[in-house]
C-alpha cells in the first residue's frame, strides 16, 4: 500500500512539474525577446549560464550524498520553483535575469535523472518502459494544460509574463511537497557519486550525442519560430498543446515499443526521424514557399518535441546493463553532465554559426549529429544487454 501511495504522490509531482515546465517553454523566448531584445548571438550566450547547472548537477549531488535521492528530488522542486519565480518578479535587468535563471535551471537539472530512477523503480521486471511511458503520458497531459493555460490567459485573460513564472512557481513548490511526503529511499556513499565505469562508455557517448541535439530543439528551434518566422508566444504554446496531445497516446506507446523491440531500434530510428527534421527546420524557407515553410517548421516542431520522450530508452538502457543495481541513478546523473559539457559548446558554436552563416547551417550541422546518432546507436546489443562496442 506504501508504493502505491507513492506512486500516486509520484505521479501527482511530476505532473505538476510538466504543468510548470510547460508554461515556461511557451513563454522563455518571446519573454526574452520583448523584455530584453537579445540578438541571435546573444540567444546562443544565454545558454552557458542556462546550461551550466547541468554541467555541474554531479558535482551538487556528490556535495548533497547525504541527502537521499527521493529528498534531493524534493529539493531541486523548491530551488527550481524559487528560481523562476525570481526570474518573473526581479528580472529588472538582463544580468540579473541570468542569476534568477541559474537558480531555476539547476533545480531543474538536478531533477531531470532523478525524474527517470525514482520513475523506474515502481516498475516490474521487463516493464520498465512500460512504466516510463505511462509516467510520461501523464507529464504530456499536465504540459497540455500548461500550454493552454498560456494560450488562454494570453488571449483572453490579460496573463503576462510576471503572473505566468507565479503559477508556474506554485506547481514547482507543490511538487516537492508531494515527493517530500513519500517514503525516503537511502542515501548513497560520496565515493560513488563521481564514478565512471568503462563498461558504460556506450550509455555516456549516446548521452553527449543527444546533449548537442537537443539543445538546437531548445533553443534554435523556437528561435527560429520567434525570430524567421514571426510567430507570438500563443503560436509557440500552441504548438506544444498540440505535441502534448499527441503525446498522450504517443508516449505510452513509446514505452511498450521499447520493451518490445529494445533501445536499439528505437535509438536509431529516432536519429533517421531527427535527420529529417533538421533538414526541414533549416531548408523549408529555402525550397519551399513562405506559408508551406511555416506549416514544416511546425510540424518539425511537434515531432523533435514528441522525439525528446526517447530519452526513456537510454534510461532503460543503463537499467539493464548496469553492474550494480545502485549505478543507475548516479549513472543517470553523470550521464546529464556530460550531455550538458557538449550542450553548452553546441550552443556557444551555433549561436556564432547563426551570425555569421545563417540559421540553415545550425540544423545542417544537427543533421549531421543524427546522422552519427544513428551509426552509434546501431551499436546496442539487444540480446544480452552488455556493451558491443566495435573496436
Amino acid at each position: 500500500m506504501s508504493k502505491k501511495k507513492d506512486f500516486i504522490f509520484f505521479i501527482m509531482a511530476v505532473s505538476l512539474c510538466a504543468f510548470s515546465q510547460s508554461i515556461i517553454d511557451s513563454t522563455f523566448n518571446n519573454y526574452l525577446n520583448e523584455s530584453f531584445s537579445i540578438s541571435d548571438f546573444q540567444r546562443g550566450m544565454l545558454e552557458l549560464p542556462r546550461e551550466l547547472p547541468g554541467f555541474l548537477v554531479v558535482f551538487v549531488s556528490a556535495m548533497l550524498f547525504f541527502i537521499s535521492g527521493r529528498r534531493l528530488a524534493s529539493l531541486s522542486n523548491l530551488l527550481a520553483g524559487a528560481g523562476i519565480m525570481l526570474v518573473g518578479q526581479f528580472s529588472s535587468t538582463y544580468n540579473s535575469m541570468l542569476g534568477w535563471l541559474f537558480i531555476y535551471s539547476l533545480g531543474q537539472h538536478l531533477f531531470i535523472p532523478l525524474n527517470s530512477s525514482i520513475g523506474m523503480e515502481f516498475a516490474v521486471e521487463g516493464k520498465t518502459g512500460s512504466r516510463l511511458g505511462q509516467i510520461n503520458g501523464a507529464m504530456n497531459l499536465a504540459a497540455i494544460l500548461g500550454s493552454l493555460a498560456v494560450f488562454a490567459g494570453f488571449n483572453f485573460f490579460l496573463l503576462n509574463y510576471k503572473i505566468s513564472y507565479v503559477i508556474s512557481s506554485a506547481g514547482f513548490i507543490l511538487s516537492a511537497v508531494l515527493i517530500f511526503m513519500m517514503k525516503p529511499d537511502k542515501p548513497q556513499p560520496f565515493s560513488s557519486k563521481l564514478k565512471l565505469r568503462r563498461e558504460y562508455r556506450l550509455f555516456y557517448w549516446l548521452n553527449i550525442l543527444y546533449g548537442t541535439r537537443k539543445q538546437l530543439f531548445l533553443t534554435f528551434a523556437p528561435w527560429v519560430l520567434v525570430t524567421v518566422f514571426n510567430q507570438k508566444t500563443q503560436t509557440v504554446a500552441t504548438l506544444l498543446a498540440v505535441g502534448g496531445i499527441i503525446g498522450i497516446g504517443f508516449k505510452p506507446m513509446l514505452g511498450m515499443a521499447i520493451d518490445r523491440f529494445g533501445e536499439r531500434v528505437i535509438l536509431m530510428s529516432e536519429a533517421v526521424v531527427l535527420i529529417a527534421v533538421c533538414l526541414g527546420y533549416g531548408f523549408s524557407k529555402t525550397l519551399f514557399s513562405e506559408t508551406a515553410a511555416l506549416y514544416i517548421a511546425f510540424a518539425c516542431y511537434i515531432v523533435d518535441q514528441l522525439m525528446m520522450s526517447v530519452g526513456m530508452a537510454r534510461s532503460t538502457y543503463i537499467k539493464k546493463i548496469a553492474v550494480d543495481p545502485s549505478d543507475v541513478s548516479q549513472t543517470l546523473t553523470m550521464g546529464v553532465t556530460i550531455d550538458h559539457v557538449f550542450s553548452i559548446s553546441i550552443a556557444l558554436v551555433s549561436g556564432f554559426i547563426w551570425i555569421s552563416l545563417g540559421y540553415q547551417y545550425v540544423f545542417l550541422l544537427g543533421a549531421v549529429i543524427a546522422v552519427i546518432n544513428l551509426f552509434s546507436a546501431s551499436l546496442i546489443s539487444t540480446s544480452d544487454y552488455k556493451l558491443n562496442i566495435k573496436d
